[in-house]
């Protein structure tokens, strides 16, 4: 709409007044009267209908992140229970030596193994 009142809008163009109301005169006269109800019964129910839709999106949403969930927390439970068990075993076994570590930069002494050429 224009923003124009109806009151300005009829003061100024009273031709249009007196066709919307010979128009609808003859409308209500056919039995035809347009129902302002039933325009807003129609838009009401496409907008439950539109909710609905929303409504049924966002729980398959939820329910696919539920399942993804439930994936990653039994994998992250299978890789610590596969950690533990390494460590367990690396613990127990004896076969496992530890590596000395280096201050950063690799300096320190020469290891035997020690694939670096020699400084200088």
């Amino acid at each position: 709409m224009a923003r124009v009142s109806r009151a300005a809008l009829y003061r100024t163009y009273p031709h249009l007044k007196e066709e919307f109301e010979k128009r609808l005169a003859a409308l209500r006269a056919a039995g035809d009267a347009p129902d302002p109800r039933d325009a807003q019964i129609t838009r009401l129910k496409q907008a439950r209908d539109d909710l609905r839709q929303k409504l049924a999106d966002r729980d398959a949403a939820i329910r696919a992140l539920e399942q993804f969930k439930e994936l990653a927390l039994s994998r992250l439970a299978a890789q610590h229970d596969e950690i533990t068990r390494l460590r367990r075993q690396a613990a127990t076994a004896g076969n496992v030596r530890g590596i000395a570590s280096r201050p950063p930069g690799g300096a320190g002494p020469r290891q035997p193994g020690d694939l670096r050429p020699p400084p200088g």
